[in-house]
């Protein structure tokens, strides 16, 4: 009998039976399963199997938990379940089957626009440094802009037109192309697809509404006897080409069921992407367009009505937990259609500035806890990626552990939206966010942004320090503060004593439950909490006597005035140390004074 099999048996029991379970994997702790009918899983039950330590549902997916030996553990479910596991990719995709319409759209949207991003990125650079060169006016040039007083840069300006027209103005060329390569239809169909929208041959959407009803009737239509299409590009236009990318897509489906394979080459392409082309033009395409356009007006409207300087603010402070959830990735196609019907875009700035505060309270958090080396290799790269435009890290990494450097950040971001809202401030073009986002901003904008962003560093830095040292929204980061109200956060005790117990070491808290060592994070020990340590020193928590000081010195016992008994570890498997790289400062018996 393998060592959890029974476990693994009474799991596969109380989540419903083989027949529940769609997929399977597993991570470095976790069995990761998709299931029928989530609603089977005795959830209670399955808590009161030894091996496993917590459950919870994320993505479609029910994640057990079982910690390092989770390998072992999936080997022999696996086996008493006669059920192969699947790869991590193949689970991802079963667990769509559990998701809710919106997180499914979310999903989509996230997979069509993150192909894209790199290109979209270097767009924004090159259309910003373009405006610095054309739209700019230097007192040291007497007023004239870098292009009108040298010909060099007049040409290099001219010159990465070409990159800057190839990702903003064929956008829809990528997009189609991102929904075929995503959904599994034939790429090249969606190249094509996309070309066809924004063919040379048709008038560029730029310049509909310069032209009269009366030209683009004689100038710019198919007549084909019986009635006419209008010769329409799409050029920047996200959602007309969404929805001719996903008729593409269900045609081609559909024809692979119904063609024989023998013909299909020629058929299949044939019948999907011709007529995929006719509805984008005649149906699609117009519909999109007055989608897009409804879209684009309503948040242009609010951001430009008497009270936009709320809608900023709410936008700015809650943009971050956008970012949580994947929703952000629905204002990558608002901002391109805000360009492509108003020139310019007023949500864009507020993005960057969200970026921007996320990073400057990583930025507190790193002065803060100076000299904790291990957290800085993630703090400090946190903050330069949070700068330049890639909040995940800082957040994930840093703020959202804390809590407090996150609202702390989210206000600074609501302020500061407020701010460039209320002053109009607007981008003429999307790419990267942070600091460098300041190149896409308008630059009669520049000053009023500029402020907004020294708004997004300055209250967010000074936020997170006030917050942790007040100790609002802060339960981990208490050091040298009275840690007792807070043990009862991390687990429960197993007698009802108080003891006033002050910080040993200089740096941060962590529930118990993070530790590395299972013997200390189940509770086997007691109660209690991790400490990563800023320093090598070790002071005494409270007033009482040394009752055990181990030869190897990695471990010391301790007992209070009040007879509460504390045992404090320092680092995990360190006794094979044999006392190396310890000093200890007391002896059994001696008496201790609180710090």
């Amino acid at each position: 009998m393998g060592k959890y099999e029974k476990d693994a048996k009474d799991l596969l029991q109380f989540i419903g039976g083989k027949e529940n379970i769609s997929a399977v994997t597993h991570c470095a702790t976790r069995m990761r399963f998709v299931l029928n009918d989530p609603k089977k899983a005795d959830e209670e039950k399955i808590g009161d199997i030894p091996t496993v330590k917590g459950m919870f549902t994320n993505a479609g997916q029910f994640q057990v938990i079982i910690g390092n030996d989770v390998p072992v553990f999936y080997n022999e479910f696996v086996q008493v379940s006669g059920i192969e596991g699947v790869s991590k990719e193949a689970a991802k995709s079963a667990a769509k089957q559990n998701q809710h319409p919106v997180q499914r759209v979310i999903t989509v949207l996230a997979e069509i626009f993150t192909p894209l991003l790199p290109a979209i990125i270097v767009g924004g650079l090159i259309l910003g440094f373009r405006n610095i060169l054309e739209a700019v006016p230097m007192g040291w040039l007497d007023g004239q802009t870098i292009t009108e007083a040298s010909q060099f840069w007049n040409a290099v300006n001219s010159f990465l037109w070409l990159p800057g027209e190839a990702i903003f103005h064929f956008l829809p060329v990528g997009i189609t192309w991102s929904i075929a390569r995503k959904m599994g239809a034939t790429e090249i169909l969606g190249i094509v697809l996309g070309i066809t929208l924004v063919s040379p041959q048709l008038l560029n959407a730029y310049a509909v509404n310069g032209t009269s009803a009366a030209e683009i009737a004689a100038d710019w239509s198919w007549n084909f006897g019986f009635f006419t299409v209008d010769k329409i590009g799409y050029q920047a236009q996200v959602i007309p080409a969404m929805l001719a990318g996903f008729l593409l897509v269900y045609l081609e489906r559909f024809f692979r069921k119904h063609i024989p394979e023998a013909v299909s080459m020629i058929f299949v392409p044939f019948f999907s992407l011709l007529p995929t082309i006719l509805a984008a033009h005649i149906i699609l395409g117009p519909i999109g367009w007055r989608i897009g356009t409804l879209i684009s007006s309503v948040v242009n409207a609010g951001l430009t009505s008497s009270f936009s300087w709320l809608f900023g603010g709410i936008f700015g402070a809650l943009y971050s937990p956008l970012v949580i959830t994947g929703l952000h990735h629905t204002t990558l196609a608002i901002d391109s259609q805000l360009i492509a019907d108003f020139g310019s875009t007023n949500l864009w700035p507020m993005i960057c500035l969200s970026n921007i505060a996320q990073g400057a309270a990583v930025a507190a958090v790193v002065y803060l806890h100076r000299g904790n080396k291990k957290e800085e290799q993630v703090s400090v790269p946190s903050v330069i990626s949070a700068w330049l435009g890639v909040t995940e890290p800082a957040m994930f990494g840093i703020n959202l552990k804390y809590t407090y450097p996150f609202i702390a950040a989210m206000i600074g971001s609501g302020i500061a939206g407020l701010f460039v809202t209320l002053f109009k401030v607007r981008a003429l073009s999307i790419g990267v966010g942070g600091l460098p986002g300041i190149l896409a901003i308008r630059p009669e904008d520049y000053l009023m942004f500029a402020i907004g962003m020294l708004i997004a560093i300055v209250v967010p830095f000074v936020l997170t320090m006030f917050f942790r040292r007040a100790g609002i929204f802060n339960k981990l980061d208490r050091v040298g503060e009275q840690m007792t109200p807070e043990l009862s956060d991390y687990d429960t005790p197993r007698e009802k004593q108080v003891l006033d117990m002050f910080s040993p070491l200089k740096g941060t808290v962590h529930p118990l439950k993070e530790a590395k060592d299972p013997v200390f994070a189940e509770g086997m020990m007691g109660q209690g909490v991790v400490i990563d340590p800023a320093e090598g020193k070790l002071y005494a928590p409270f007033d009482g006597q040394v009752s055990l000081l181990f030869p190897t010195k990695h471990a010391i016992g301790l007992v209070s005035n009040s007879g509460t008994e504390v045992l404090i570890h320092i680092g995990i498997d360190t006794v094979q140390l044999d006392g190396k790289y310890f000093e200890a400062k007391v002896a059994q018996g001696d008496n201790v004074t609180k710090g």
